[in-house]
C-alpha cells in the first residue's frame, strides 16, 4: 500500500511538473519576436484600424536609435522606408514608416492630424492620429526588447505637415523632430485658424503655454530654397507672403524661414531650439544622405 501510495505520488508530481514545463514554453512562445533583419513589414493592432508598419532592420543593428519616416501625399511609405535605408546602415537605426492611406486617413487625418473633426470639433485626444505615433514607439520597443530605446521622427511634404502640427498638440520625448518642406506650416499665432495657426481652438489647445512650448520644442524645418521655373507669384501662406513657384521649387514652409528670422536668423537655429534650413532641392525630391 505504501508503495502504490509513492507511486500515486510520483505522478502527481510528474504531472505538475509536466504542466510547469509546458507552461514555460508557452509563455516564451507568447513572447513577440524582435523585428526582423532587413526589409520587412508588420501590422500594428489598432483595434479596427490596424496600421501597416514598414520596417528595416540592419544586418549590424547593436541597439541605435528608431527612426520613423512619414511619407507624402502619394502614401507610399514603401519607398519611404527603401530611401531611409542607407541611413539605417549608416547609423545602426531600425527605420519605421507607418502607411497612412488616403481612404482612412484624408488630409483632415493626416496633414492635419485628426486634431478636428468633420462638425469642426475638437475629437478627444485619443481619437488624434498623432496618438498613433506613442503606439507605434512603444510596439517597437516591446519587439526590441528596449523600454527606453530613444527616436527620432523624419517627414517629408505631408508627413512633415503632420509632424508640425504634431510638434504643437502632443508632448512628446522624441530626440528630433524634422519636418521637411512641409508645404503648409503652423504658425504661433491665434490670428490664423487652425491649420496655419491656433485661432478657433480651446484654451487647453491654443493657450500661451502651449504656444511657447511648440516654439522652444526640437523641431527642424528643411525647404527648398530656389524658386524652379516659369510663373513664380506672390503667395499668402499662412499670413506670410513668400514667392511660389509652379513646381513648388520655394515651399509655403519657406514662411517659417521669415517666421524665424523674427527671432533670430534663417539658417541657424533661432533663440528658442527651432531650426530653419534651406534645401537646394526641388520639393518632390525624397533624399535622405547622412550627415
Amino acid at each position: 500500500r505504501s508503495g502504490a501510495c509513492t507511486l500515486r505520488g510520483m505522478h502527481r508530481l510528474l504531472r505538475s511538473s509536466l504542466g510547469f514545463i509546458a507552461g514555460l514554453l508557452l509563455a516564451r512562445c507568447l513572447v513577440a519576436a524582435p523585428l526582423p533583419v532587413g526589409a520587412a513589414k508588420i501590422e500594428l493592432p489598432n483595434g479596427a484600424e490596424p496600421l501597416t508598419l514598414y520596417t528595416y532592420k540592419p544586418a549590424n543593428y547593436r541597439g541605435g536609435p528608431l527612426i520613423i519616416v512619414f511619407h507624402g501625399v502619394q502614401r507610399n511609405a514603401e519607398d519611404y522606408r527603401n530611401h531611409a535605408i542607407t541611413l539605417a546602415n549608416r547609423f545602426g537605426a531600425i527605420v519605421v514608416a507607418p502607411h497612412f492611406d488616403k481612404e482612412r486617413f484624408p488630409m483632415a487625418r493626416y496633414q492635419r492630424g485628426g486634431l478636428v473633426g468633420a462638425d469642426g470639433k475638437v475629437q478627444p485626444a485619443e481619437k488624434w492620429t498623432y496618438a498613433l505615433i506613442p503606439r507605434i514607439v512603444a510596439r517597437v520597443r516591446e519587439l526590441e526588447g528596449r523600454a527606453d530605446l530613444p527616436y527620432y521622427l523624419l517627414g517629408h511634404s505631408a508627413g512633415g505637415q503632420f509632424l508640425v502640427r504634431l510638434a504643437a498638440f502632443l508632448p512628446d520625448s522624441a530626440e528630433r523632430i524634422i519636418a521637411a518642406n512641409a508645404g503648409s506650416p503652423l504658425f504661433p499665432t491665434r490670428e490664423a485658424d487652425f491649420g496655419y495657426g491656433f485661432g478657433g481652438l480651446p484654451p487647453e489647445l491654443a493657450g500661451d503655454d502651449v504656444i511657447r512650448r511648440y516654439y522652444i520644442l526640437p523641431l527642424r524645418h528643411g525647404v527648398a530654397g530656389a524658386c524652379e521655373g516659369v510663373g513664380c507669384g506672390r503667395e499668402l501662406c499662412g499670413g506670410v507672403a513668400i514667392r511660389a513657384g509652379g513646381t513648388r521649387g520655394v515651399e509655403c514652409a519657406l514662411g517659417l524661414v521669415h517666421l524665424l528670422r523674427w527671432r533670430g536668423t534663417a539658417g541657424g537655429e533661432n533663440e528658442c531650439g527651432q531650426q530653419a534650413e534651406e534645401e537646394p532641392h526641388g520639393h518632390g525630391e525624397m533624399s535622405i544622405a547622412p550627415c
